[in-house]
C-alpha cells in the first residue's frame, strides 16, 4: 500500500514541476512579445494557459485522491496540502501571464522597450517563478528563502516603472493610453513576484511544517 502511495506522491512532483515549467513559458513568450511587440508570439500564451488549468484539475484531483484513499503521515500531508495552495498561485501566473499577452495588442505596434526598467522587471519575475519551482524540485529552503527576498527587488522596479510612464506623459501627453496599458502589465509581473513569494513559502512548509510564524504541522 505504502509503495503505491509513494508512487503516486512521486507522479504528484512530476504534475507540479510539469506545471511550473509551463507558467515559465507563459511568462517568458508574454515578456519577449511585450520588449518585441510580436503579436504572434503573445498569441501563444492562451493556449498555455489553458494547460496550466488543465494541470490544476489533475492535481486537485489527485491530491484528494491521496488525501481519501490513503492515510498520510505528516509529512505527506504537508507535502499534499503544500502542492493543493502551490497550484492556486500557478494557476494565477498563467492568468496573469494570459492578460499581459492579451495587452499587448491594444499598444498599437509599440513595445515595452520604449519604457525603461518594465524588461528587467519582467526578467525578475521570470527569475523568481523559476527559482521558487527549482526550489520545490531540490526541496531546497535557502532558495525559496533568497526567492522570498527577491520580492523587494521587484517592488522596487515597479515604482521605478511607475516613475519613468509619470516622466514620459509628463513629455508626452498624448500616450496616456500607452502608458496605462504599461503601468497594468507592469502590475501583473508584480503580482507574479507575489506568487511566486507565495510559492516558495509553500516550499518552506512543505519541508520545516512551518509556514509564516505558525506552528509546526
Amino acid at each position: 500500500m505504502r509503495t503505491r502511495f509513494d508512487e503516486q506522491l512521486s507522479l504528484l512532483n512530476r504534475e507540479l514541476i510539469e506545471m511550473g515549467a509551463l507558467c515559465e513559458q507563459a511568462i517568458a513568450l508574454a515578456a519577449q512579445a511585450l520588449l518585441t511587440g510580436d503579436t504572434k508570439l503573445a498569441g501563444e500564451v492562451p493556449p498555455l494557459e489553458d494547460e496550466i488549468d488543465r494541470k490544476e484539475r489533475d492535481i486537485e484531483s489527485l491530491c484528494l485522491k491521496l488525501l481519501l484513499q490513503q492515510q498520510p503521515v505528516a509529512r505527506d500531508l504537508r507535502q499534499i496540502s503544500a502542492a493543493l495552495k502551490m497550484i492556486t498561485d500557478m494557476e494565477r501566473i498563467g492568468d496573469q501571464a494570459a492578460d499581459i499577452s492579451e495587452i499587448i495588442g491594444f499598444l498599437g505596434g509599440r513595445t515595452g522597450a520604449e519604457c525603461a526598467h518594465i524588461g528587467e522587471m519582467a526578467r525578475e519575475a521570470i527569475g523568481m517563478v523559476t527559482g521558487a519551482v527549482d526550489a520545490y524540485v531540490k526541496r531546497d529552503t535557502a532558495l525559496a528563502a533568497g526567492i522570498i527576498a527577491r520580492d523587494d527587488t521587484v517592488d522596487a522596479l515597479f515604482d521605478k516603472v511607475k516613475s519613468a510612464l509619470v516622466a514620459m506623459l509628463q513629455e508626452h501627453p498624448q500616450d496616456s493610453e500607452y502608458a496605462l496599458d504599461i503601468l497594468m502589465i507592469a502590475k501583473y509581473f508584480e503580482r507574479i513576484g507575489d506568487h511566486a513569494v507565495n510559492i516558495a513559502e509553500w516550499v518552506e512548509f512543505s519541508a520545516t511544517g512551518m509556514h509564516k510564524g505558525e506552528t509546526e504541522l
